[in-house]
């Protein structure tokens, strides 16, 4: 058995809100009072009979009305300073994948990670234009911290002194964000080719200095 007391609402002056509590049993709902409604609505054969005991006393009704003002208006100020009014930057990482079996011979990828709250868009752009085509996106993916991700990939055939970018627009930022991408090779991946090569020249006049002492002998 759960019962379930929800406020919801659309606006900080507080028109639309709504009080609803719900009545639960073995994960099936089978009986509300909706505020808006004003009365006990039944989805059982069991919630039927409560709804119309419970309506038919306007004792209930008042206290179930009550909250309305009591619970959701009273802490309105709370959750909206607390938790609705927060806003968390995303973080931003433009990165080359392998492209899927198509028509182009390169793929990017911009994602987009703990982000608050879920809307954002994100959008590609080319030499300063909208890009809209060859373009597909995941949904504001839920992290199950109160944080989402999401991820934009762009197919594109590259050209010779081309700028690509992506722009991020997100309610925690004060302008959108546009992201270059840099077709030179990160740092580390540099590091790592560096260290490679050392390793292979290293390698070869170990190799050369042995083949030469083999001869002498």
């Amino acid at each position: 058995e759960q019962v379930v007391r929800q406020c919801r609402y659309s606006s900080k002056d507080l028109q639309g809100i709504e009080y609803i509590d719900s009545y639960v049993f073995n994960q099936a709902e089978y009986v509300r009072f909706n505020s808006t409604v004003g009365k006990f609505v039944g989805y059982t054969e069991h919630g039927v009979y409560n709804a119309e005991a419970w309506n038919s006393d306007a004792g209930i009704l008042a206290q179930e009305l009550g909250q309305l003002e009591r619970f959701c208006k009273h802490n309105a100020a709370n959750h909206y300073s607390a938790i609705l009014d927060k806003t968390v930057e995303p973080h931003v990482r433009l990165s080359s994948v392998a492209p899927p079996t198509g028509r182009h011979p390169a793929m990017l990828m911009c994602s987009a990670y703990d982000f608050y709250p879920k809307p954002i868009k994100v959008t590609w752009l080319r030499d300063g234009g909208e890009v809209k085509s060859d373009v597909t996106s995941t949904e504001e993916l839920a992290n199950g911290d109160w944080y989402y991700q999401i991820h934009s990939h762009l197919e594109y055939t590259p050209r010779s002194g081309e700028k690509i970018s992506c722009m991020v627009e997100h309610i925690s930022l004060t302008e959108p964000m546009v992201y270059d991408w840099d077709p030179s090779l990160p740092e580390a991946e540099r590091n790592k080719i560096a260290i490679g090569a050392s390793g292979l020249v290293l390698g070869a006049i170990l190799a050369l200095a042995g083949l030469i002492y083999y001869k002498k002998k």
